[in-house]
């Protein structure tokens, strides 16, 4: 009796399908044969690196040429120029115009004490209207240009004004709720400065709160504070008397410089000093952060500090602005930009050309203002309408340090 091996094949064992019942079965349908995508390139070629490479220092070297440029003698020279002209053409014209010999004469003999020397309404006119509001006026656009040129460097955002972190609505809301509950001038003033400090405290505050990107979220907390104060205006307005109060309140947010006296000059003069002086200190810092936050970090430059020191710089002078002229725009978008066309990206002579030219800018606006017509227009309304096709001319033509 023969026994079946015991390694037969899976076709000769019980059960298992034949060959040929094999053979016979359907096969499954197959797919069409795709196409084979070839595999993405995960790494540049030698000739993109050097191509990246060769931008790079492309870009540096232009950098590096536009900072070590330098200013031409002649154009400091008509920058002085144009400030003294503006500051004695703004005494010629007005309701009582002063021609520069008398303002010359007025000036020397007050210096020298002999103001007994000096014609009752010359003196008025000069020591208590027009020489308070000329002073004012410069300092108010030297603020907010050298403000928004500061703040432009920060935020490396051509697009960046004084008003990003809150200042402007903090100190309207500040002076609005002054105005509503009938309080002095003096008091108006310095509930809009205060307005202004809480405002940008605020935006600070969410910063620390939020912990994400440094510089975005400074933007996002200036705008979240923003909305809110500007709100906070609106209910003021609402609510407020619409025989009385409510034109006061319209009209100081349209800006003007109708009622600036020597108190007015003497309140705000000291704070803005020390704000010109913190933001011209840290113009050189400016310069490093324009280069990115690690490489102002590997230089051994405190960017935390830095922003912050021009963050209370730029509050400080925007608060003292606000707080004597009302809500003026455009000043810190636009002079940033002229000054750059004319002296460049380095903010070492960005700064002081902003200021400067910001002063003279503001102070014809309001000589503007006060002789265009019988009645004195808000300053905040020519600055708007002069703003805006000056910016779009200047952002079109020239773009330079960005």
């Amino acid at each position: 009796m023969t026994h079946a091996p015991d390694d037969l094949s899976d076709g000769m064992r019980p059960g298992a399908p034949s060959a040929s019942a094999a053979s016979d079965a359907p096969c499954p349908p197959q797919r069409p044969a795709q196409p084979r995508t070839p595999r993405r390139q995960l790494r540049d070629t030698p000739a993109d690196v050097e191509r990246a490479r060769e931008s790079q220092q492309a870009q540096a070297q232009a950098a590096r040429e536009a900072l070590e440029s330098r200013v031409p003698l002649v154009t400091k020279i008509v920058i002085a120029a144009v400030v003294v002209a503006a500051f004695i053409l703004s005494f010629a014209i007005g309701r009582y115009p002063i021609s520069p010999p008398e303002l010359l004469s007025a000036l020397w003999n007050a210096a020298t004490g002999h103001a007994d020397l000096i014609d009752g309404k010359t003196a008025t006119a000069l020591f208590n209207v027009r020489l308070p509001r000329v002073i004012v006026a410069m300092l108010v656009g030297a603020a907010l240009a050298v403000s928004g040129a500061s703040y432009q460097g920060m935020f490396k955002n051509p697009l960046v004004s004084p008003s990003l972190l809150g200042a402007s609505a903090g100190a309207s809301l500040g002076a609005c709720l002054g105005l509503l509950w009938g309080l002095s001038s003096l008091a108006v003033q310095l509930m809009a400065f205060v307005g202004g400090l809480v405002a940008v405290g605020c935006s600070m505050w969410l910063n620390r709160m939020v912990r994400y990107d440094p510089v975005l979220s400074l933007v996002l907390a200036g705008m979240l504070v923003t909305t809110l104060f500007q709100s906070g205006t609106s209910i003021v307005k609402l609510v407020a008397d619409s025989d009385d109060k409510l034109p006061a309140i319209t009209y100081w947010l349209m800006g003007s410089f109708h009622s600036i006296d020597q108190r007015d000059l003497a309140l705000v003069a000291l704070p803005m000093l020390i704000g010109f002086v913190l933001l011209l200190s840290q113009s050189w810092k400016l310069n490093v952060l324009s280069f990115g936050e690690e490489e102002a970090r590997s230089m051994g430059v405190r960017t935390g500090r830095v922003r912050l020191i021009v963050i209370f710089a730029t509050t400080l002078v925007v608060s003292c602005a606000v707080s004597v002229s009302g809500v003026i725009g455009w000043v810190g978008l636009v002079i940033p930009h002229l000054a750059r066309a004319i002296v460049g990206p380095n903010y070492k002579r960005l700064l002081p050309a902003s200021l400067f030219i910001g002063a003279i800018y503001l102070l014809l606006v309001d000589d503007i203002a006060r002789n265009l017509t019988v009645t004195e227009i808000p300053i905040g309304i020519l600055t708007a309408i002069l703003g805006v096709p000056f910016f779009v001319f200047i952002f079109r033509h020239n773009m330079r340090g960005w």
